[in-house]
């Protein structure tokens, strides 16, 4: 029996992701837990004990999308102009987050402490796959001394969620992100 019980679980669980990749990429981070639990066939408590939390559901969304950016950052390491580098692959994280509803939400930084119930996973995967790519463009004197990764994942994620209402949010999301990469005033 116990074996049934685990694959049950394992068939809830895909499917209750699958109902939520549609559901979030429909209405975004807010997207109902009722909705999903009633779409996917399951108690309200199934979908809850699968995801405890609505960061732990964005987390699981978002899950391919960090790997890929994951490993975008790794296939930029080598690159000759570490600046072009970084700023190539935070771009790359501005604009998927525009067209990845929900993507913003699960990078977010919560302000809670972390530790290892609520550590937000995706984020701690973009910083360790794009340290790398700072300290380059850091050591190569392209990046301001103290400026972390997360510093810049928070920066995306202001912009994305800035413009997400917007009638064009990408355009918008990379204009700001451009401005702020090239800074306020004009160079004399």
């Amino acid at each position: 029996m116990p074996d049934r019980q685990r694959a049950d679980a394992r068939r809830n669980y895909a499917r209750i992701l699958a109902v939520a990749e549609a559901e979030v990429a429909a209405h975004g981070a807010g997207a109902s837990l009722e909705q999903i639990a009633r779409t996917a066939e399951v108690g309200s408590a199934t979908v809850r004990r699968h995801f405890p939390t609505r960061r732990a559901l964005l987390e699981a969304v978002s899950r391919e999308r960090i790997e890929a950016l994951a490993a975008r950052a790794h296939d930029l390491t080598g690159r000759d102009d570490s600046r072009d580098a970084l700023l190539e692959w935070l771009g790359e994280v501005v604009a998927y987050c525009v067209s990845a509803r929900g993507l913003a939400a699960a990078l977010a930084y919560d302000g809670v402490e972390p530790d290892p119930v609520h550590e937000n996973s995706c984020s701690a995967a973009l910083e360790e796959a794009a340290g790398p790519l700072l300290r380059r463009a850091a050591r190569d004197g392209a990046v301001a001394t103290g400026v972390t990764v997360s510093d810049l994942i928070t920066l995306a994620v202001g912009i994305v969620l800035a413009t997400e209402h917007h009638p064009d949010p990408a355009a918008r999301a990379d204009r700001l992100f451009r401005l702020a990469v090239a800074g306020l005033s004009p160079r004399g």
